[in-house]
């Protein structure tokens, strides 16, 4: 389990990442979060590459963003608002650059593994 705690807006807000995250965003959203997460941090990689500054998250990248921050945010503290919309009127301001990192980090350190991965034996037909 891990957990890292933010402050936005003036508010602690404690998110957690574990095995159950992609249960939760799955029943919640009706998406599959590693697909997501995927595209996220693409979007993510374009924002920071982009030497002009010209470039921008697209309505999509924001939704999955808020969606996933809302999932870790409740997965830590059940209290919040059932509602996304609920929870997310709390703030002001809710900075993707700020919190995005923090997302990443989590979901990557929650996807981490110190295990070797086995060989496999190579697959042979089967004669007839």
């Amino acid at each position: 389990m891990l957990k890292r705690t933010v402050e936005i807006d003036g508010k602690e807000i404690t998110f957690r990442a574990s095995a159950v995250i992609p249960r939760m965003y799955r029943m919640k959203f009706g998406r599959d979060i590693i697909r997501d997460m995927d595209k996220l941090r693409k979007a993510a990689v374009d924002v920071v590459g982009d030497e002009d500054g010209t470039q921008n998250f697209s309505i999509d990248d924001l939704e999955i963003f808020e969606n996933v921050a809302y999932i870790m945010a409740y997965h830590a503290d059940n209290t919040i608002p059932n509602s996304i919309d609920e929870w997310l009127d709390q703030f002001s301001m809710f900075s993707i650059y700020e919190v995005l990192p923090v997302i990443l980090d989590l979901w990557g350190a929650n996807n981490k593994t110190d295990v070797e991965p086995k060989k496999r034996k190579p697959v042979t037909q089967k004669e007839s």
